[in-house]
Formats: structure tokens, sequence, C-alpha cells
């Protein structure tokens, strides 16, 4: 199955484009602070037979990287990838047939170890499935989709899952359900599944995207169609919250304004550390300088309540040299700032596919909405260093952002046509950190935390409250939340320094 031919192919093509005045009064002296260089590495790229249209890539526990593709490989339909901070290869499964096809959504890393995903489609029931991988590579289907009659648990999931503080997954389909437009789900580790919403258009339909657990436990997340029906040619997307028990409030609808200035079909959240909820829309914004049938997207942000502000609007500069079509979900760094990636706009328009003039851009945007571009797309010959990336980022814990494009790399015109594309990475510049897995839980709750030279460490703890700890490798570090812990940032005190956690660890009662 090509992804040319996914159901996204249509909105992709809105991407197609101190000194000082000399004074008697004696001032104190000044350093200006210089921001550190940008440097950009591919770090791979993919030739067809190994993969093609890569996904999201996460860090493990192991400290090497993690994602799929959603075509090639040995049967064209999609593989799993590991890859080492260097650019080191392995695959670890090729898809097709009974044990699902076109895992477009990436992975996530369970608290046991394993890698859980999904499958758009083909399983036992051509619907999809849930998978789970082992650390040494053998595939286990979960879940199958269509199970039911009519396919009423759901089809079709093209996002991936996320793991509750309890240790389940959660999940959507974009199809199926009781009205046909998707579902929220709730699988064990065990595979067993349950729907918890159906949904039904005048509350959203097509969810497309992850979901995130807030700090208050419940999950958040947008789907694609839905919701107001005004000037999108249909709805135009919404936001909700559902608790883990299934309870469902809608809490935004888009193109609210007219002419969607504030933005339709949205990507998936994240929760920043202020509380509030972070994301891009695709469509939408106040510029018309696409060269679709709709405006360039948005950054926005959104209270738990569903205040929503818009931050930023791309093809704000000209030619939309800024950026255009963001569809991928934000990752706020250690330093606060928000990183993310257009599908289209940038400096650069020497792709040329069919579905873009434009070859996309990574960018930095502050909470206040002052927007930064940090690369453009094929800045180098035949779009070697990829084009048109789709997908979000991930930091990893040595500070530097992790990322796939969906087009170029070395494969540009040859296997793949425009490129199969690339993974790659690029350094601004911010300081090594730590990640726990869960961010959140009860004392006693078992915790990992992955980071990088970890060996030789001699502490850890909780917001000042010392833990118990065991060294797994240079990479890990797994231990409990201490008695007396609360909510507060996790420190490793390393032989090259102390590392904190990237966001705070909340403490459950």
């Amino acid at each position: 199955m090509s992804k040319l031919n996914s159901g996204t192919s249509a909105k992709r093509a809105c991407g197609i484009f101190l000194l000082g005045a000399a004074s008697a009064v004696a001032l104190p002296a000044q350093t200006m602070v210089v921001p550190p260089p940008v440097r950009f590495t591919t770090l791979y790229s993919f030739a067809g037979t190994d993969g093609q249209y890569p996904s999201a890539v996460i860090q493990g526990a192991s400290g090497k990287f993690y994602g799929s593709t959603a075509a090639g490989g040995f049967s064209g339909l999609g593989t799993a990838f590991k890859l080492t901070p260097s650019g080191t290869r392995i695959t670890d499964q090729v898809f097709g047939g009974a044990d699902g096809a076109v895992p477009r959504a990436g992975l996530v890393q369970g608290i046991d170890g394993n890698l859980y995903g999904t499958t758009q489609v083909d399983g036992a029931n051509d619907g999809g499935t849930v998978f789970k991988i082992t650390p040494n590579g053998k595939l286990t289907t979960l879940y199958s989709f269509c199970s039911q009659s009519n396919c009423t648990d759901g089809a079709e999931p093209y996002a991936g899952l996320v793991q509750g503080a309890e240790g389940d997954f959660y999940g959507t389909t974009s199809k199926g359900g009781t009205y046909g437009v998707g579902t929220v789900f709730r699988v064990t580790k065990g595979g067993k599944l349950t729907t918890l919403h159906g949904f039904e258009l005048t509350d959203g339909g097509e969810p497309t995207v992850g979901l995130v657990q807030g700090v208050d436990g419940n999950l958040y997340g947008t789907t694609q169609s839905g919701g107001i029906d005004s000037d999108c040619h249909g709805a135009c997307g919404t936001v909700f919250k559902i608790t883990p028990g299934g309870v469902l409030t809608t809490i935004y609808e888009f193109c609210s304004e007219s002419n969607c200035t504030d933005g339709s079909e949205p990507s998936a959240l994240l929760q920043g550390t202020d509380g509030n909820f972070y994301g891009t829309t695709f469509f939408g914004g106040t510029n018309d300088m696409c060269f679709g049938e709709s405006s360039c997207g948005t950054v926005f942000k959104i209270s738990p309540s569903g205040v929503l502000t818009t931050l930023y609007n791309f093809c704000s500069l000209g030619n939309c040299t800024d950026g255009s079509s963001p569809a991928a979900k934000l990752v706020q760094g250690t330093d606060g700032n928000f990183y993310g990636t257009t599908f289209g706009g940038g400096t650069n328009t020497t792709c040329m596919t069919s579905l873009s003039e434009s070859c996309g851009t990574v960018f930095k945007v502050t909470p206040g909405g002052t927007l930064t571009t940090l690369y453009d797309f094929c800045s180098q010959s035949k779009c070697t260093d990829g084009s048109n990336p789709e997908v979000a980022l991930a930091q990893g814990t040595d500070g530097k952002f992790y990322g796939t494009t969906e087009f170029g790399g070395a494969s540009f015109n040859s296997a793949c046509g425009y490129g199969c594309g690339t993974v790659f990475r690029l350094s601004v510049g911010l300081r090594a950190f730590v990640e726990t897995r869960p961010i959140s839980g009860t004392v006693g709750t078992f915790v990992s935390i992955l980071g990088t030279d970890l060996a030789g460490a001699t502490s850890v703890t909780f917001n000042g409250i010392a833990a118990a700890f065991t060294v797994k490798s240079k990479s890990e570090i797994t231990t409990t939340v201490p008695i007396g812990a609360t909510t507060g940032l996790v420190k490793v005190v390393t032989p090259g320094g102390i590392l904190s956690s990237n966001v705070a660890f909340q403490v459950l009662p």
C-alpha cells in the first residue's frame, strides 16, 4: 500500500510551497550571549528494500532509537527498525499479512521493555492490529480490529499508542465504531480491548493522531474532522478530553472563527510544563499564501478547559519561507521552547514532489509565539538531507533532537522516486538530561530512568528525596518512587555531573 495513496495525501498538498548610541553615562560591562550553532546530521537514508516513509523515532532504554516505516521492506508493507545514535540500522521486523501491515505511527516502549504499536491494515480481519515486539525482535499480534460485527470495535488505527499510568495502552482508530468514523480504545498488555468511545461526527471524527495523558489522569486528543460544519468543505476537527472510563467531552471545535483563522485539522497534543496543551493545525490561520485550497496552518495553545490561543500563523513571511502545513506533534525542549516541523515551506524548492513545491523546515517557537526556523530541508544537493518531514521530533537524553523525513535522502530520484526518507539529528546546544518512564506514579511505582553515561551513578532523588536504585546499563537506571516523595524533578548524580529530568515527575495520591 503506497503512502502516496493514503487519506492524508490531499491535505499535504497545502505544503505545495550592541550597538548602543554613545553616552556620557558609564554603563556596566555587558556580555552578549551568542546562541550555539545549529548542527544537522543525516543519520540514515532509507532505500526501499529496508523501508520507506519512516515514522517518528523514540529513544529506548538501550539508548538506541526505534521506529517503523509505513512501506518498503521485503514485503513492501512496512518494517520496524532499530538505529544506533551513530546511524547503524538493524531491522527487527517486516510486516505483511496476518501480523498486520502499514505501521504508520511508530512505536512506544512499555515499562516492561517491550515495544508496542499499531498497523493500519491487514491482520486477521483486514482492519489493522495492535502488536508487541520484544527486545530480541519477536512480534506478537495482540488484537486484530474488526473482530466485531460491522467493525464496531474500530478499524484502521492510524495513530500510535500511549501507556497510561496504570499500565494499559490507549489509542484511536480512524474508522469503525458504531458510526464508522473512529473510536477511542484501551488495550491491556495481554490484548484485551475495550472500546471507550465511538465518534459520531458531531463530537469529532477520524482521529488519526495519538492521545496524551494529562497530569489530571484524563486523556486528551484531537480529531481530523467533525465538530462545526463551516469553512473546511466539511467539519474541521476538534480537541477532546476522555476519562479512562470513557466519558468524552469536546473542549474545542476548530473553525469557530470566521475563515478558520483559528486553524483546522489539528495534530496531536503536548501538555506543556505550564499545564496547557500545545499543538499545530495543518490548515487554517490568517495567511493564504499556500498553493492549496486553504491557509497554511498554525501553532496554538489550549487550556484544559478549552480556551484556545493562536501563537503563530505560518506563511507569515514571503513565499512561506517560515514554513507551511505543520503536520506533527510538538515537543517541548529542556529550554522550555517548543520544537516541530513543517511539511512544506522553507527557502528551498528543489524537492518538487507531487505533494509539495517546497521542502519543509524544523522550527522553534517560544511559549509566547516567537518562531525561529532552525533548518530548511533540501539544503543539500538532490535533497540528500531529506525533504518534507511529517512526524514529531524526539529529544534524546543527549539533548539533541531526532526526527525523520517523508522523502529525500541518498535514494532521491532512484528507488522511491522522490527518495525513501531519512533519519536525522539536530543539535541546538541543549544539555543532556534524564527521562523517567512513566512520568507519574504513586509511592512504590517502578520507574525506569533513561539517560546517557549513567554508569557509576551515585545518587537518585525524587524532588530531593533519596531513592534506592540499580544501574542496569550506561543508558538505564531502575528505581521505585520513595516514601515521602513529592512532585518535582528527578536528579541523578553521575561522575560527569548532575542530570535532571526533562519534566517534573508527578507523585500521585
